[in-house]
């Protein structure tokens, strides 16, 4: 069951970053809460401010990148502002929220075995002798499925294929038994077979460890059997927000919808694929208007001149009665079920999905 408390609250967060060519304006006023055991998938496509946001979580934002508004609250406490921030998020760091980035190959040191960098995770943030981490890192190794772990633990990340190396980072990522784990494009430059085994792995652990669990990507297909909730992001803002389920059966944002249309489907054979025409803003210059008019169908001169607020868009009905308990708790419903987007027409383009 989803525990409704959020754990981790981002309010409104802006960052920037300076450039010889200007400020680009990479996350703008972004919002969104995860709760205990909840997976929220965050989509959108390359440059839509995905990985900076997650970086932000755990305080890796550095120069030329500056937050410069907003706030990112884990259990209740700054992770960007206060006195003691930087004291706040090197013990939450891996130990409370842990990443697994994108690319196996240049996240691993390729100088040293799987082993000992998985050893010194535990060393450090777990203060264990070298032998009682080496035991745990050879667990480590067997829980995310890696066959012959006392063997393995002595290879270098060269020796192992990309699954494997995505693998040994998931399991240094657990090492310290986080609580939310921000999971970056894991399948990233991973064949089709390996995604799915990847992804079953996430879901796995996130249910057996009660894990909150961060997946960032931008194909929608990897998050249609794991996220309980999904926010699309596009020009360094949250466009839309809501159940994984609705989302897919009708999205209300234009580029929920366009995303959708351009994600291939077997059950539909088409003479060419369907792309999203035009390319996003210069977020040097954002528009003052919604992002997304240039590239939108549904656009008015009032979403050219005005931004649209993230608001509740209609409530989500349950899809058990109130008094259905054991069913509820059997669908596994996300904790929040409101739906919110940011469009003036938002209704029209539901509409237009329905029909």
């Amino acid at each position: 069951m989803i525990d409704p408390t959020p754990v981790l609250e981002v309010e409104h967060l802006q960052i920037d970053f300076l450039t010889r060519r200007g400020t680009v304006h990479a996350v703008r006023d972004v919002s969104f809460t995860i709760g205990r055991g909840e997976t929220l998938g965050l989509v959108g496509e390359s440059g839509s401010g995905k990985s900076v946001t997650a970086q932000a979580l755990l305080g890796m934002i550095e120069l030329p990148g500056r937050i410069v508004g907003g706030d990112v609250r884990w259990k209740g406490e700054s992770l960007v502002r206060g006195p003691h921030v930087r004291r706040t998020i090197e013990r939450v760091r891996g130990q409370e929220i842990a990443m697994v980035f994108q690319d196996p190959m240049t996240s691993l040191d390729p100088v040293f075995t799987v082993g000992s960098q998985v050893v010194e995770v535990l060393r450090r943030h777990r203060r264990l002798s070298r032998k009682a981490a080496k035991a745990r890192a050879v667990e480590l190794l067997d829980i995310v499925g890696i066959a012959n772990p006392t063997e393995r633990i002595s290879q270098y990340p060269f020796e192992m294929s990309g699954g494997m190396r995505q693998r040994v980072l998931i399991a240094m990522a657990l090492a310290c038994e986080p609580e939310l784990l921000v999971a970056d494009e894991p399948t990233t430059a991973l064949d089709v077979t390996i995604q799915a085994q990847i992804l079953e792995l996430v879901a796995k652990l996130q249910q057996e460890l009660r894990l909150a669990v961060l997946l960032i990507t931008h194909d929608l297909g990897v998050v249609a059997g794991v996220c309980d909730r999904v926010a699309v992001m596009y020009a360094g803002k949250i466009v839309e927000d809501a159940p994984a389920a609705d989302l897919y059966a009708t999205p209300a944002h234009p580029y929920s919808a366009a995303l959708l249309r351009s994600t291939p489907r077997l059950d539909i054979v088409l003479d060419r694929l369907v792309a999203i025409e035009g390319a996003p803003p210069d977020l040097r210059r954002p528009p003052a208007g919604c992002a997304f008019a240039t590239r939108c169908p549904f656009a008015i001169d009032h979403c050219r001149e005005e931004q649209p607020r993230l608001e509740v868009f209609e409530p989500v009905p349950d899809a058990v009665g109130a008094g259905d308990a054991e069913t509820l708790e059997e669908l596994e419903q996300p904790a929040r079920t409101e739906r919110t987007v940011a469009c003036f027409r938002a209704a029209e383009v539901r509409e237009e999905v329905l029909s």
